[in-house]
């Protein structure tokens, strides 16, 4: 009887490292052109803790690649106007090529007016409305930072997404709803499930490649995907102090063909294509 292979473990680690290295090959070329690095300005209102977390580990990585980083951190008191008033600054400082504004914000802040302020060539998370049209129409120069990164895992790992089938959980507007429309540009045929999908195993066994990107830990189990499929977590859920994704790595890993694990997988590439977003961003105002 023949063994069955096991399934391929995406890591994001080794696919994040290989793009960063030759970003970091650009922006000493372009740094030594222009005279200045690429700038990034990061916003951080409040104190929340996950999110202190995911600022250090982007503006770390900033720093190993040679991008400048201005730090903002306010007290969570900020009102709308002086946070408004903050973005015009940046958008004005011509040291600065992307603005992050690190999400959520407090819950008195109006978030839609925040992101829709930023400049659209300093919007290197891409949720303007009009760059997300732009990239819905394949017209703009950046790509939101996550989707982005889950395609380049699977070119990276040589999986065919052109003609594929592919499930997606999740229609989130920062993941699930972007992702439909990056896949839909390689070709893939897509079915987006969510909250009022009558039964999403019915959609999922039937799918080459599996998205979950819901925030439902160990939402998806082996019996809702088919024999040899690929799947992608992108789901963070922290359960008993441990975090786990929306799949149920454990009995997945032995069915499928690849998998990303959680955590290790999807993350590093987040970080990693907004650091190319940011670059893309510097290049763009150095041509100009």
């Amino acid at each position: 009887m023949e063994q069955k292979t096991s399934a391929i473990v995406m890591k994001g680690k080794p696919v994040a490292e290989k793009l960063t290295e030759r970003l970091r090959s650009e922006i000493e070329g372009l740094a030594a052109k222009t005279g200045r690095p690429p700038g990034l300005a990061v916003v951080l209102v409040g104190e929340d803790p996950a999110s202190q977390v995911y600022v250090r580990i982007k503006e770390r990585t900033a720093k190993k690649l040679g991008i400048l980083t201005f730090d903002h951190r306010i007290p969570e008191n900020l009102d709308q106007g002086d946070l408004l008033d903050l973005i015009s600054r940046l958008n004005s400082d011509p040291a600065v090529d992307g603005i992050l504004i690190q999400l959520p914000l407090p819950g008195h802040l109006n978030e839609q007016e925040a992101l829709r302020a930023v400049a659209l060539d300093k919007d290197v998370d891409v949720f303007h409305p009009e760059n997300f049209g732009r990239m819905a129409l394949k017209q703009g120069i950046l790509r939101p930072c996550t989707p982005a990164g889950v395609i380049e895992m699977l070119k990276h790992y040589e999986i065919e997404i052109e003609g594929k089938s592919v499930a997606l959980i999740g229609r989130s507007k920062i993941v699930g709803l972007p992702l439909s429309l990056l896949l839909l540009h390689e070709n893939a045929t897509i079915t987006v499930c969510h909250s009022r999908t009558s039964d999403i195993g019915a959609v999922t066994r039937e799918a080459d490649i599996v998205v979950a990107a819901l925030g439902r830990p160990k939402f998806l189990t082996a019996d809702m995907v088919k024999e040899g499929a690929v799947v992608v977590d992108i789901g963070i859920n922290r359960v008993d102090e441990k975090l786990v994704g929306d799949c149920d790595y454990d009995a997945l890993v032995g069915k499928v063909s690849a998998i990303t694990p959680v955590p290790g997988g999807v993350g590093p590439m987040t970080v990693a294509m907004l650091m190319a977003n940011t670059v893309r961003a510097f290049r763009d105002h150095a041509s100009g």
